[in-house]
């Protein structure tokens, strides 16, 4: 009987290491490929980030567009809001680029001036640069702790959600925060976090691509 429970629980451990490789591999070359596709804008971004005098965020900025649209469409940073006030004005990749990168430069300055720290910047190209004040409120860092009252309290009501409806949102970073959800209208609160994780599978996956 021991035995067969043994033999049993084997195969079990085998099946789910085996499905666990398959995932991760899958998930592994998915991310090899949108990575090499963002990186291929590398040059691009690094010359306007250099010019906005960003340069040295380069890498960030890359991790914010991976976010945003893994390098696919017209609008590869999502910058229309912040460029326009609306969705779908934006006509080119190149315009796209041009917009992201001025609203990161305009909120990195201001986050530095007002002494928040980078990930400060990095959610408020999320949430709008009037999160920056918000933050220097409460100690000047960025938290997801934070940016979740800032979604709750201030976005969501603003547009509209005012009983702090949720709606599922399944990413590593929710479901280890909170199982999986977002205010409904509120940004997301997990923006920094994913963009500093995206700049770090792009650093990694252009080394490989480099090799």
């Amino acid at each position: 009987m021991l035995r067969v429970i043994g033999k049993t629980l084997k195969i079990i451990v085998i099946l789910a290491v085996f499905v666990i490789l398959v995932i991760g591999g899958s998930f592994a070359v998915r991310t090899y490929k949108q990575t090499k596709v963002v990186n291929s804008y590398r040059p691009e971004v690094q010359e306007l980030a250099d010019q906005a005098g960003v340069g040295t965020y380069t890498d960030v900025i890359l991790g914010i567009m991976y976010t945003e649209s893994k390098g696919k469409g017209t609008d590869l940073m999502q910058s229309s809001e912040s460029a326009y006030g609306t969705r779908g004005k934006i006509s080119s990749q190149q315009e796209s680029i041009e917009s992201g990168v001025k609203h990161f430069s305009e909120s990195y300055q201001q986050a530095k001036a007002a002494g928040c720290d980078l990930n400060t910047a990095i959610q408020a190209y999320n949430y709008g640069t009037n999160y920056i004040q918000y933050v220097k409120d409460r100690g000047g860092k960025n938290t997801v702790e934070l940016a979740e009252k800032y979604s709750r309290d201030v976005l969501s009501p603003g547009y509209g959600n005012n009983q702090q409806q949720m709606y599922r949102y399944m990413q590593v970073q929710s479901v280890m925060y909170n199982g999986g959800y977002l205010y409904q209208n509120g940004g997301n609160m997990f923006y920094a976090e994913m963009v500093q994780m995206n700049k770090q599978f792009l650093t990694l996956f252009q080394r490989l691509q480099k090799g």
